[in-house]
């Protein structure tokens, strides 16, 4: 599996459809913010969209092009689904070989909307749908695994989370063995490093891209609330010490490098897992979701640093957390065939 950073072919995501997906909030202001996403995509990659059938494809395609997104890199498909997070139930895509002899497979897990909380019966059809519009090898695993889940360095590295995916309420509770078996034959990892634990309010049981995430090959940012008598901080305290003492694919330690929290962010009666970690990599560019918080600059200087050949752009997610997710979870890439270079996130490891 490739790193996130690595040339894409496009990025494919699911238009908001279910008011229920965002309670008691504006759909017109969840489309507003969603529509920034696809914009800034567009201006890089093809960009994938599912709709629900065709009266909402003509509806979007409207929209799209009346608020002057670039439609030649735009693609719409009517294929129904229950919700809008991709990332956890799209196509989760591979590749083998370098240049003119690489190829692209995808591994089609099963999904269940995080352990049966929600419906789930049509994005579980997604993966398959996808494979055969795009005529791609497909390899079909038979558990469930969520791509929000699992976050790769591209060198044979992943890391993830035992209180997911581990998670009795997902393949019957699956040890730990067998599924580093799952994850080394399906993904070509070598590798696995276990953090525990989730965020206030996160209804996947832990998701890893709302924890720690890779940004070059030896560099990771992790998310670190620095208040102590927030919810939040001892996990994190714990995930970040167990990265700290971590070694790659090759027996090296990482580069970790704290991320900031947003703080609190809900209302009063419910707190939701906003995290600035939940960020997506195009081709030229790092969407970071921001939450009218004042510590939105300090991540968004820390990327800036991190990625200096890609353009940082906020994406306003205040109220797209109250999906319970975030710009990452919205997003899944499909890497290039025939890739170009692009410039990972600046690597200031050292081995001292």
């Amino acid at each position: 599996m490739p790193a996130e950073w690595e040339p894409h072919a496009g990025t494919w995501l699911t238009w908001p459809h279910d008011p229920e997906t965002w309670p008691n909030q504006d759909m017109e202001q969840v489309e507003s913010d969603y529509l920034q996403i696809v914009k800034a995509i567009a201006k890089g990659e093809q960009t994938h969209i599912l709709v629900q059938d065709k009266s909402a494809e003509e509806a979007l395609h409207i929209k799209l092009q009346s608020n002057d997104v670039n439609m030649s890199r735009v693609t719409l498909y009517d294929i129904p689904t229950n919700d809008s997070w991709i990332r956890d139930y799209g196509p989760n895509f591979l590749v083998r070989g370098k240049e003119e002899q690489r190829e692209v497979a995808i591994n089609d897990w099963d999904f269940d909307s995080w352990g049966r909380k929600y419906k789930w019966e049509l994005d579980d059809l997604v993966g398959g749908i996808i494979t055969e519009h795009l005529e791609l090898p497909k390899f079909k695993p038979g558990i469930v695994l969520e791509g929000g889940a699992i976050e790769v360095n591209g060198r044979g590295t992943c890391l993830t989370t035992d209180s997911c995916i581990l998670n009795p309420n997902r393949n019957g509770g699956i040890r730990r063995e067998r599924m580093e078996e799952f994850l080394k034959n399906y993904l070509g990892t070598s590798k696995v490093i276990w953090l525990s634990g989730d965020l206030v309010g996160d209804d996947t049981d832990g998701h890893i891209d709302n924890l720690a995430r890779f940004v070059n090959p030896t560099t990771i940012v992790c998310a670190l609330e620095e208040n102590e008598r927030d919810a939040n901080y001892l996990g994190l305290r714990h995930n970040y010490e167990r990265l700290q003492a971590a070694k790659d694919q090759d027996g090296n330690p990482f580069q970790i490098i704290p991320l900031p929290m947003p703080g609190y962010v809900g209302s009063k009666e419910e707190r939701l897992p906003a995290s600035y970690a939940n960020f997506y990599i195009t081709n030229h560019a790092v969407l970071v979701p921001v939450y009218d918080h004042p510590d939105d600059e300090k991540a968004l200087e820390l990327l800036t640093h991190l990625f200096p050949k890609r353009d940082i752009i906020p994406i306003a997610c205040k109220t797209l957390i109250w999906g319970l997710g975030g710009v990452h979870c919205l997003t899944q890439q499909q890497p290039d065939s025939q890739p170009k270079e692009l410039t990972p996130a600046k690597d200031n490891h050292d081995n001292q």
